[in-house]
């Protein structure tokens, strides 16, 4: 009896559409189906995190009839699970000729030489569009358990986790739907950062705690109404140890994935002006505590309390850091946020190196408002798992605002104000209702 070919198909399979059953049907008429299924990783590496996990997509694809087994995929590239397996088939669909898949089917093209086999490329089906597909989700929008949960597969999946500041709707839509093609590779914001600083200072008032959880609560809704990705809190000092708790279910509640809270006390005043204004750090005892307490307010696993080391930024040293840092992750902080306001981040990748030492090890925050000049790159290299860029988008709006409001006071019309303004078509273009 001859024995039956074996045929590979590599896929992501987040949204299964027709394009795909065409070409399981065309693997299947040549032998038995092997899928290679893309991990969170594999995928993170070139485009978005999938809507659904590695298991979710597992299940659904097991159960397709054209499907023999599902093996996993751990690179873009196909030729270590190729060479493994030996298929005497690839099936792919033809699309993949052009763009950021061209080298990978080159590769895939040459490792079949090895022992003979063949790729069988099947016409694009017309009419299915993952993309469209994707919009159209985002449009439908996303529970809070699946927001929720978000944070913690991109920091699972991905290098660098990239966070940009939102203050309201519009902003979020920004960070949502921006994405720029840097080196051939579509690049994209991972989560949004609602900072107390943006969230203050956008309604006039000074950056001391003075906005109250609730109203900031509702800033958080209106983002998340026209949004699907996640969100970290900046939850300041977490104040008093019955309102933490109240903060923590709340954010939970509404599907936000983590809280950063500093450990200092008494009147908050933002960090970067470090010893210029009194600032008291809290001990190691009572922040831990405040720590312990939130952990135990949360319900789900998902949910994240990252503490911030203000020990760099009130210049106590490397020590009094990496003190802090061990008895906070004793505690039960689930990541910790190392800040400094100094111009070059030596310090900052000092207590990464420090860090990959502990026994317990925990995903590393930075925010590199003071040292702009580092890449994204370095920071991943050294040890940093998420990268907030954390007023940005306020900061960039109030000169803009400013000069436009200076011009037409200076013209006495609003005219010469027209090469400082978005066309209205392309302002309201962003709102999905508005297309």
């Amino acid at each position: 009896m001859s024995k039956v070919p074996s045929v590979y198909v590599g896929m992501s399979a987040d949204l299964i559409h027709p394009g795909h059953i065409n070409i399981l049907e065309h693997a299947s008429k040549l032998g038995d189906v092997t899928v290679g299924l893309l991990t969170d990783e594999a995928i993170a590496s070139y485009k978005r995190l999938p809507h659904m996990t590695f298991e979710q997509r597992r299940t659904v694809v097991e159960n397709l009839k054209a499907v023999s087994r599902v093996v996993p995929q751990e690179t873009l590239d196909y030729v270590p699970n190729l060479r493994k397996l030996k298929p005497g088939y690839v099936v792919h669909g033809d699309d993949w000729r052009a763009g950021v898949q061209r080298e990978t089917r080159q590769q895939v093209i040459d490792a079949l030489k090895e022992w003979g086999g063949e790729l069988v490329e099947v016409p694009y089906t017309q009419g299915i569009s993952s993309t469209q597909l994707n919009e159209s989700v985002k449009q439908i929008g996303t529970t809070p358990s699946v927001r929720l949960a978000r944070l913690r597969r991109l920091i699972d999946s991905k290098p660098l986790v990239r966070i940009i500041e939102a203050h309201n709707g519009l902003t979020g839509l920004i960070a949502e739907t921006t994405q720029v093609d840097r080196d051939g590779r579509m690049v994209e914001f991972d989560g949004m950062w609602s900072s107390s600083l943006t969230d203050s200072t956008s309604r006039g008032k000074p950056d001391i705690e003075a906005v109250d959880i609730s109203s900031r609560l509702q800033t958080i809704n209106d983002i998340f109404e026209v949004t699907t990705k996640p969100l970290i809190f900046d939850g300041d000092t977490g104040g008093k140890p019955e309102h933490f708790v109240f903060t923590v279910r709340s954010l939970e509640r509404l599907g936000v994935s983590a809280v950063i809270i500093e450990d200092k006390e008494g009147l908050k005043r933002n960090s970067l002006f470090g010893t210029d204004v009194q600032q008291t750090q809290s001990s190691i005892e009572d922040f831990s505590a405040r720590i312990e307490i939130g952990k135990q307010a949360q319900i789900t696993d998902d949910f994240m309390i990252i503490a911030r080391l203000e020990s760099l930024i009130l210049e106590h040293g490397m020590d009094d850091a990496v003190k802090r840092a061990q008895a906070y992750i004793d505690a039960g902080a689930d990541a910790i946020m190392i800040h400094s306001r100094r111009k070059e981040p030596d310090e900052v990748f000092e207590f990464c190196r420090i860090a990959q030492t502990f026994d317990k090890r925990v995903p590393i925050v930075a925010v590199p408002s003071s040292y702009n000049a580092v890449s994204e790159e370095e920071l991943a290299d050294r040890g940093i798992n998420v990268v907030i860029y954390a007023n940005h988008m306020l900061r960039a709006a109030y000169p803009a605002m400013r000069k436009v409001a200076e011009t037409i006071l200076r013209n006495g019309r609003s005219l010469e104000a027209d090469p400082l303004l978005a066309p209205i078509s392309e302002a309201l273009s962003i709102i999905p209702g508005n297309r």
